[in-house]
């Protein structure tokens, strides 16, 4: 098929020159938080580190559709990030418009969802000038709207953390970022066009040409190039535990015969010795040339008990790119970026000197980190019809493999177990995006040098880390890098005093602030709930009351006492409403958080919410916070 007049457009070129329209045969915008910040912080870092660089940003399929007297580009492939673009032009040209460095007056929308009408409307009214806050959000696409707040929270973030003005993160934005638009021929059958494009193959990717350059390198050594290749392969699959990327008799050889729970190597040689034995057995390594090692797949048992036990039960909470780089941080120690797009950028600064050390002592890491993620990390676990969070690890005994509690006993639902599992998935939802996942970089790397940690010891670690994540992050102006307060401070909060200002921001208070003040809630019997990715600060008494009930002052409505976090479907269709409005609804379907919970007892037991209430439990709750920063800091003189 021959596609002619493909054009590679800045993102003021793409906004200036023609309309788009998203057909009815795209799914609606899903873009979430995740994704969203991913965008604005590939932007940030590109305009930060490499401003005289172009940044592409991927294709835009089209098809170039008359209307009469005009013309409109039917979008077939690219359009979540063409509606984030949009999205993030109109909240600069909103929320940054008193900046008279800036440009904005070129920007208007050009684009509109074919039969999406509340799609539309919410761009279109984004686009405009004037509040959002005065308008009935029920009317509007609840996904576009909290993509604005989304990206206006993540803007100021990371601007903030990257020392980056908004005139070099948009002059960048505009002028420097690409997009390939390349419109498909007339005689294109769409829908037909559509099905390949979603079921293509995907090309190469970067982890599984890094992995080349690695077996590169042991190329002289057939033994070393079997083993690397058969741990890479094993550490691949992030939703298998990696006993199951052996055979029996290799997993009896590594993990334990009989246990399959216990790692006991202390190098790479030692684990190739061992593989070599059964790669002897089952092939002649005379004939076998590297690239037919190199294509050498896992191999899994037949045994029906296993299979069930290691079928597709569990979900990863980052990919096998991602844990690449944490590998590499911990075995380097050095402040290695954690963004997965610049995976073969970060490694090779490290395929120079002495390369086969460097290749064998990452293969050793990479299966000892995989093997203590599997035990340490969570995972989201699929039962039948239900899902959990789950920190488990493999159990076997002569005829059966099973999994249990990494910690205490399997009886008690509020075990020591649970606790540990609360915290890590506190951690996770509170960091949505891969490259923020410094959290699990700080747990792998604990348990990495403590293997054989207690349960006690391991909960102290991460208690630590979240009080130092609170204390030196997210409530002071001078912000620690992750990496200090990881590998220089060991998890130690540098900070005990903490700016209570910083609770008072309305929407701009962090989303960690509140999981970590729920966990405390949790353990301490305040109320039940799961985390879940929740990314909507929620003005309890509203900001736009409906009817005739009065709008608070500003230091009352973005008080930390007003304030919850919420999933933004329910921030976006009870937003207006009352306390007692929003209670009902909550009776039928459960309250996101148990700080939400407390805000509801409240408002049944004084029969109002207002000033005092806000008040009063703002301050109850910032109450302890200090006393749980107070309590680790207590930890820390005690050693």
């Amino acid at each position: 098929m021959k596609v002619n007049n493909i054009v590679s457009m800045n993102v003021k070129e793409l906004f200036s020159s023609a309309k788009y329209i998203i057909p009815i045969y795209q799914r609606n915008y899903a873009w979430g938080e995740a994704e969203i910040t991913q965008l604005i912080q590939d932007i940030a870092d590109f305009a930060k580190d490499e401003p005289e660089l172009n940044y592409h940003i991927g294709t835009l399929v089209v098809y170039k559709r008359n209307t009469g007297n005009s013309f409109i580009y039917e979008t077939i492939d690219g359009q979540q990030r063409l509606t984030t673009l949009n999205i993030l032009l109109s909240m600069i040209k909103r929320e940054y418009s008193s900046n008279n460095s800036l440009d904005t007056n070129w920007f208007s929308l050009n684009l509109e969802f074919a039969s999406r009408q509340h799609s539309t409307d919410a761009l279109h009214l984004l686009a405009q000038e004037g509040s959002i806050m005065n308008v009935d959000h029920n009317e509007y696409k609840p996904e576009i709207m909290q993509g604005y707040k989304d990206s206006q929270k993540a803007l100021k973030r990371i601007l903030n953390e990257n020392n980056l003005s908004i005139e070099m993160f948009y002059n960048y934005l505009t002028e420097k970022v690409f997009i390939l638009r390349v419109p498909v021929p007339h005689d294109t059958d769409l829908n037909h066009y559509f099905e390949i494009m979603n079921s293509r193959g995907e090309q190469l990717e970067k982890h599984e040409i890094l992995k080349a350059k690695f077996i590169e390198i042991l190329k002289d050594d057939k033994d070393a190039c079997y083993a690397f290749n058969k741990i890479w392969e094993a550490c691949a699959d992030m939703e298998r535990y990696v006993q199951y990327g052996f055979s029996v008799a290799e997993r009896d050889a590594l993990f334990t015969a009989g246990d399959w729970n216990t790692f006991t190597f202390s190098d790479f040689d030692g684990i190739s010795a061992k593989l070599k034995q059964g790669f002897i057995e089952k092939n002649n390594t005379d004939e076998l040339t590297i690239l037919e090692i190199i294509k050498l797949k896992p191999i899994i048992s037949n045994d029906p008990v296993i299979l069930e036990e290691g079928s597709e039960r569990f979900n990863s909470v980052i990919n096998f790119s991602n844990f690449l780089l944490h590998v590499l941080r911990i075995q380097t120690a050095k402040n290695i970026s954690l963004d997965d797009k610049r995976l073969l950028e970060l490694f090779t600064p490290y395929f120079t000197g002495d390369k086969i050390l460097f290749t064998k002592l990452f293969g050793y890491n990479l299966l000892k980190c995989k093997f203590l993620f599997d035990r340490y990390i969570i995972k989201r676990e699929f039962i039948k019809d239900s899902e959990q969070w789950s920190l488990k690890k493999i159990n076997r005994s002569d005829k059966k493999v099973w999994y249990v509690n990494t910690f205490g006993n399997e009886v008690d639902e509020e075990n020591e177990n649970k606790e540990i599992l609360m915290l890590l998935s506190m951690f996770h939802v509170s960091s949505p995006t891969l490259v923020y996942k410094h959290w699990l970089n700080g747990a792998l790397r604990f348990v990495f040098h403590n293997p054989d940690c207690s349960t006690n010891d391991y909960k102290t670690y991460l208690e630590k880390l979240a009080c130092s994540f609170l204390v030196d992050r997210y409530l002071s102006d001078k912000q620690s890098d992750y990496y200090d307060i990881i590998y220089k401070n060991d998890a130690v909060p540098q900070r005990i005093i903490f700016d209570e200002s910083l609770f008072h921001k309305g929407t701009s208070v962090e989303n960690f602030i509140f999981n970590y003040l729920d966990w405390l809630l949790w353990k301490s019997k305040n109320g039940t709930m799961e985390f879940t990715f929740r990314s909507s600060v929620e003005h309890y008494y509203p900001q736009n009351p409906k009817g005739d009930n009065n709008r608070i002052s500003d230091d009352y409505l973005h008080h930390f006492g007003n304030l919850c976090l919420i999933s933004s479907s329910k921030n976006s269709a009870l937003s207006n409403y009352m306390p007692a409005a929003k209670m009902d609804h909550y009776a039928k379907v459960k309250p996101d958080s148990i700080k939400q919970q407390l805000m509801m007892k409240i408002t049944i037991d004084k029969s109002t919410w207002g000033i005092d209430e806000i008040c009063s439990h703002g301050n109850e709750m910032i109450r302890l916070l200090k006393e749980e920063v107070s309590r680790v800091e207590a930890l820390n003189d005690s050693k």
